[in-house]
């Protein structure tokens, strides 16, 4: 029994490094926090097919734009070209400030069968008017409209999800995000370790993606980029016995064997037995691809994150569906910020340059789990320092001199003074320790452990010195160049190019060179898609070195 498991783990190691390497090779799409703008927004609920990786077509409800409104206005901005139909899953994402008088008017373009529907708003004062009224506040009747008005009263990440029928309305689809933007920026935004952020970015011109420079009006919520994760299930039964029920109603005649035809919907929510794990309404791998792909036009939000070393990175999380998922972000632990807009504080009081407020008390979390309807708001860093080797494959022996960059630490301990260098924010305790010298076990020289051989390690002739940030500072920061090609400092690959094994570098900084962390759920059966893995509620938290641009307009 014990080899049985041993193997199972094996193999299970083995596919995941094969995903890895695998991600690592194509991947070249990122996500952000794309949506609208208010603080009007004109919605409908109505109804289509997504898509999943196993090439089923999912029945489903979402909430949309209102195509005979005024077109909304997307944020960031963005190069690729946003769309916002009449449905998708999750809903548009709302974006407004703090303190904005919201409108929210909603449509009902669902089939007639499935009744009123409507939209909830937990955390703010709604009026509702128009419609008629539902348990838990005012709904659309088939065709109709209700509207919807609060103040965005606090900053954070919320929910927004339907009140009408919610075992069937919720499962469907009909729920979406709203981030309330803070009314003022804290004074430290915009120096320290946020300036030196941005310098490098300018350096590299690489744009500015963020909604906003903190999640909220507190000093200790800056960041540099930001993601918005919607976490969800999905129970294929009951999306295929709404459609088959929906059918019958549109094309029931009466009989003599059938004196009546149904008129609304009777579909069994219980016992729930979900296939499918979503992230922002895709499984993996399909979450990887760009942001409005038109592959997924019901699908348009991504599950693709990217960052620099050094930065903070904002994760926006909401449990969307009935289960909990417990979510693991490897690399790091995450630092809890707020829950449901509400900032986690300790009760005394720290002075920051500008300002004083209370400290935060938000826990470090090994596991975010997601309650349904709860959303969460915290910051992942990932800098290199701990691992007891040089990720950027600094190696004194080197006959390169690029491969010998200087790492000057700072009062903390990292290499920030200069922007513009590769290495910029390097954990200099650990320079020039690289992985592997040999390339094989690299303990006599100060590393970590004693590794196989590189071509097991790396499934094959894809190894460059280093398997994170790239080979070495050269081959990171110029790539190799077809034979007759020129580049300055540019090693040259030979007649066949640079595509490996033939080149010492892997993923040129043109398509990728970054050290991965897999993000997925620690529920194992959540990381397949109809119980096929790998699939579901998985991504990659690629960390790319400051030469590679993330680029977050698709």
């Amino acid at each position: 029994m014990k080899a049985m498991k041993m193997n199972t783990t094996i193999s299970k190691t083995r596919l995941l490094l094969l995903l890895v390497l695998a991600l690592l090779l194509t991947a070249t799409t990122h996500a952000a926090a794309p949506g609208i703008t208010g603080p009007i927004f004109n919605l409908t609920a109505q109804a289509a097919f997504i898509s999943q990786p196993d090439g089923a077509a999912v029945y489903s409800w979402g909430y949309g734009c209102d195509l005979s409104a005024p077109q909304p206005v997307f944020a960031p901005q963005l190069t690729a070209t946003p769309f916002c139909y009449a449905m998708q899953v999750p809903g548009p994402t709302l974006i407004v400030h703090e303190n904005d008088v919201v409108t929210v008017k909603l449509l009902n373009g669902l089939p007639a069968a499935a009744g009123n529907t409507s939209i909830l708003f937990p955390g703010f004062n709604v009026n509702a008017t128009g419609g008629v009224a539902g348990l838990l506040t005012q709904e659309a009747a088939p065709g109709g409209t209700v509207t919807y008005t609060f103040t965005a009263s606090s900053p954070g990440t919320r929910a927004y999800y339907s009140g009408t029928q919610g075992d069937l309305q919720v499962e469907m689809g009909l729920y979406g995000a709203i981030i309330v933007l803070p009314a003022s920026v804290p004074a430290n935004c915009t120096s320290g370790l946020h300036a030196a952020n941005l310098a490098a970015e300018a350096h590299w011109s690489e744009s500015d993606f963020r909604l906003a420079p903190a999640a909220y009006d507190h000093p200790d919520t800056c960041y540099d980029r930001e993601y918005l994760f919607q976490f969800s299930e999905m129970d294929p039964k009951i999306h295929t016995a709404a459609l088959a029920q929906i059918t019958d109603i549109a094309t029931c005649v009466p009989t003599q064997s059938r004196l009546t035809c149904p008129t609304t919907l009777e579909v069994p929510t219980e016992p729930y037995q979900p296939a499918y794990f979503l992230i922002n309404g895709r499984s993996m791998p399909d979450d990887m691809d760009p942001n409005y792909a038109a592959q997924y036009p019901h699908q348009p939000y991504n599950g693709n994150p990217h960052m620099h070393p050094g930065e903070l990175t904002l994760i926006r999380v909401i449990g969307q569906g009935r289960w909990q998922h417990p979510f693991h972000e490897h690399g790091n632990h995450v630092r809890i910020l707020a829950r449901d807009g509400n900032l986690i504080l300790s009760g005394s009081t720290i002075t920051y340059p500008g300002a004083a407020a209370q400290a935060l008390a938000g826990r470090l979390e090994f596991t975010t789990d997601t309650t349904p309807g709860q959303a969460f708001d915290g910051i992942f860093y990932w800098s290199g320092k701990g691992l007891n080797w040089d990720p950027y494959g600094h190696h004194p022996g080197s006959s390169d001199a690029s491969a010998k960059l200087s790492c000057t630490p700072d009062a903390n301990g990292y290499n920030t003074a200069a922007p513009t260098a590769i290495n910029f924010w390097e954990w200099c305790q650990d320079h020039n320790k690289p992985m592997q010298v040999a390339p094989f076990g690299d303990v006599a020289g100060g590393g970590p452990a004693t590794l196989p051989d590189a071509n097991i390690l790396t499934n094959g002739a894809w190894y460059g010195g280093s398997p994170y940030l790239g080979p070495n500072a050269t081959l990171r920061a110029t790539g190799c160049m077809p034979s007759g090609a020129t580049q300055t400092n540019a090693p040259n690959c030979g007649a066949t190019g640079s595509t490996p094994p033939s080149g010492t570098i892997a993923n040129p900084p043109s398509s990728e060179a970054g050290f991965a962390f897999m993000w997925h759920s620690h529920n194992e059966r959540e990381i397949t898609t109809n119980n096929i893995f790998p699939g579901g509620m998985l991504m990659m938290m690629l960390v790319d070195s400051r030469e590679f641009v993330i680029d977050e307009s698709n």
